[in-house]
């Protein structure tokens, strides 16, 4: 983890392709997919260019509430989210955050240590899954 608590992966698929193999991942699990934007549409839409970026956002009550339960400003960064984009050199990136970072930024405490723990483990499969 960097001192931002961001986690970033090389995939070895296009941006399209690396979250919709995420997104098959979690809904085979069970996890809601709450949104999907397309970064470089928006941008298309006004006429600027941005390479590939897209954003998944997810979640799942069961594993959510309890860190809320904990400190509701965890909400800021829940649902959780993994992001797929393309570098100026056409190599494509996974980027989410850290729960573990997350967990120290919103003073989680210990109580929360097997949730973050859990959803660190999980966000790393899920991303793997996704980029290999």
């Amino acid at each position: 983890m960097s001192d931002t608590g961001l986690v970033t992966i090389a995939s070895e698929y296009p941006v399209k392709e690396a979250i919709d193999r995420l997104e098959s991942a979690l809904r085979a699990k069970g996890v809601a997919i709450f949104a999907r934007i397309d970064h470089a549409a928006g941008a298309a839409s006004v006429d600027m260019l941005l390479r590939p970026t897209e954003l998944l956002i997810f979640g799942n009550p069961k594993a959510g509430t309890p860190l809320m339960q904990a400190n509701q400003t965890i909400g800021l960064d829940l649902p959780l989210k993994i992001l797929a984009w393309q570098d100026a050199a056409g190599k494509v990136w996974l980027t989410y955050n850290d729960p573990r970072w997350l967990a120290r930024r919103h003073k989680l405490g210990d109580a929360a240590k097997p949730t973050v723990e859990a959803l660190a483990v999980g966000l790393a499969n899920f991303a793997k899954a996704a980029a290999e």
